[in-house]
């Protein structure tokens, strides 16, 4: 799963400041998604890493706001500024949009998934790997 053991805590929130996490344990690698409903939440496509959700502690919530985007997943947002901190589909783990991270997260892209759902207006032009679907 290309786990990247953070040096000391991680942390991250929203724009606005109102949600705010920290991440105490190994993250996955980033992964781009291109599928239709990371491109509609998000304008683009998504660059997400993964924890284990023991591993993340939301230090202000109070402005967070889970939408039931399919019958499996739910995303996490600040309902104040909009911004897409979360998607979770399993009581395991969420993923945690890498846009949201704090600098330096040490983390690095490592392929691409649903990449037939990518939008015309831009190319996949790296050498990472690239899956139809979820790989």
């Amino acid at each position: 799963m290309n786990n990247i053991k953070s040096k000391g805590p991680t942390s991250g929130g929203c724009l606005c400041g109102a949600v705010q996490y920290q991440i105490s344990g190994k993250m996955r690698a980033v992964v781009a998604c291109h599928c239709r409903q990371c491109q509609k939440t998000s304008g683009h496509y998504v660059a997400a890493t993964r924890v284990a959700i023991k591993d993340l502690q939301l230090q202000d919530c109070q402005a967070l706001q889970w939408y039931q985007s399919s019958e499996v997943a739910k995303r996490g947002f600040c309902r104040l500024c909009g911004s897409n901190l979360f998607w979770k589909s399993d009581s395991q783990n969420i993923s945690i949009f890498a846009g949201t991270l704090n600098s330096p997260s040490g983390l690095s892209l490592t392929k691409h998934i649903f990449v037939a759902d990518k939008a015309d207006y831009y190319e996949l032009t790296d050498d990472l790997p690239k899956f139809e679907r979820f790989d």
